[in-house]
């Protein structure tokens, strides 16, 4: 079984897709997650800005936005996970896309900013 991970670049940016893919699915293998369903986007500044707006009320572009569908919850057995989409925004992190997408994916699973948080994604950044 492994993580399928779709990738969406409208972000006009050039972006190492494979290199998401891979550490994406490194940081949920190494946080017990060895199967499912996985969006990553990148997308323009103001894709980013409405993106914001309409699910947090602030109006503002972001460097990464996450949208979790089933995190870490238990599931009935054979029903394959959905974790959900991670949005990064290369124009408002620059070719540094790695940390917020770490930042990402850690939400998906449920974990909160903090010093614990802090630590994971120097360690994969």
């Amino acid at each position: 079984m492994t993580v399928t991970v779709e990738v969406v670049n409208s972000s006009g940016e050039d972006v190492a897709e494979d290199e998401a893919v891979a550490l994406a699915r490194r940081v949920l293998t190494e946080q017990g997650i060895e199967a499912g369903d996985l969006g990553i986007s990148f997308v323009g500044a103001e894709e980013m800005r409405a993106l914001k707006r309409e699910h947090l009320g602030l109006d503002e572009a972001t460097d990464v936005l996450s949208f979790p569908i089933d995190s870490s919850d238990d599931l009935p057995p054979g029903l394959p996970r959905q974790l959900g989409d991670v949005v990064v925004c290369p124009q408002v992190v620059g070719d540094g896309w790695q940390r917020p997408l770490v930042h990402g994916l850690l939400h998906l699973l449920g974990h909160e900013h903090g010093p614990a948080m802090a630590a994971l994604e120097e360690a994969w950044s």
